[in-house]
């Protein structure tokens, strides 16, 4: 599976839902259903501890340089800045059918469900 799409794009929202996260990349949008951690040099940052949510939305304007998806294991996206994002795939580690949906933005891509 092929989110490579967001590469070199910045991160322009960040979307927290009841339930779930979306992020968006200046047309692609990436919407998580199991909360990513946040890597950055001063350490790792998970859903619902202190700083989470700031240290996330401090991704915003910056690209994305590299990134993965290992069905069945981990969605990851490093930044240019040096902080990844990684979402486990793990089928015990989230709740529902999928663990996430990826849009390219182009109408004619297909919806990518993982």
């Amino acid at each position: 599976m092929d989110i490579s799409a967001i590469e070199g794009q910045e991160l322009s929202s960040v979307t927290f839902v009841q339930d779930y996260l979306q992020l968006d990349f200046n047309g692609p949008v990436l919407t998580l259903y199991h909360w990513p951690e946040v890597f950055r040099t001063e350490g790792s940052y998970a859903f619902g501890e202190p700083e989470y949510r700031d240290v996330l939305c401090a991704q915003i304007g910056e690209s994305a340089n590299t990134t993965s998806l290992v069905t069945g294991l981990a969605l990851e996206i490093e930044f240019e800045n040096g902080v990844i994002l990684r979402s486990s795939l793990r089928d015990e580690d989230y709740e529902g059918p999928e663990a996430g949906l990826f849009r390219t933005g182009d109408p004619n891509d297909p919806l990518l469900v993982f």
